[in-house]
C-alpha cells in the first residue's frame, strides 16, 4: 500500500476498481498524473495542450489557460468539462451547494455530473466475449441448419 502511495508502484485495473469501491470514489481518482512537483505539473500540462488543444495566454496581467472548442472534438469534450466544474465551483461560492455535496461531485466525476451525458463503454474483454459467444451460436445454428436440411423427408 505504501508503495502505491507514494507512487513507486501502481495497482492494475481491477486492484484500483476494488480499491476505488472501497474508498467510495471512482477508480480515475487513484490514478492522477504526477503532479506532486512543478515539473511532473508542467509535464501534464504540455499533454494537455498536445492532446486537448490547451493554451496559455494573458488576460488582464494574468495567466490564464483556455481551451479552444474549435481545436477539434477532444478540446471541445474538454471545454465541456471544464464548464461542468465551474458550474459546480459556482454553486459552491454561492452556497448553493455544500462542501461536501461538491467533493462528492468531483469524486465521482463524470458520474454526477448532469450537464452531460456519458455513455459507457463496455471493456474489450466484455466485447471479444460477446464477440466470440455470437461467433459460436453462428456456427452451432448453421451445422443445425446444415444438419436439418440433409435429414429432412422429401416431400
Amino acid at each position: 500500500m505504501v508503495q502505491y502511495e507514494t507512487g513507486s508502484r501502481k495497482p492494475k485495473t481491477d486492484l484500483a476498481a476494488a480499491l476505488a469501491q472501497a474508498l467510495d470514489v471512482s477508480p480515475q481518482v487513484l490514478t492522477v498524473p504526477d503532479i506532486d512537483s512543478y515539473i511532473g505539473l508542467a509535464h501534464t500540462l504540455f499533454t494537455l495542450e498536445d492532446n486537448y488543444g490547451l493554451t496559455v495566454s494573458e488576460a488582464d496581467g494574468e495567466v490564464c489557460l483556455k481551451v479552444g472548442a474549435d481545436k477539434g472534438k477532444d478540446a471541445s469534450e474538454l471545454l465541456q468539462m471544464l464548464t461542468a466544474w465551474r458550474t459546480q465551483a459556482d454553486k459552491l461560492a454561492s452556497g448553493e451547494i455544500s462542501k461536501e455535496d461538491y467533493d462528492n461531485w468531483r469524486y465521482h466525476y463524470a458520474k454526477y455530473d448532469d450537464t452531460e451525458i456519458w455513455a459507457s463503454i463496455p471493456s474489450q474483454e466484455l466485447s471479444d466475449t460477446l464477440v466470440e459467444a455470437l461467433r459460436d451460436k453462428l456456427e452451432t445454428d448453421e451445422q443445425g441448419g446444415k444438419e436439418n436440411a440433409c435429414c429432412s423427408p422429401l416431400s
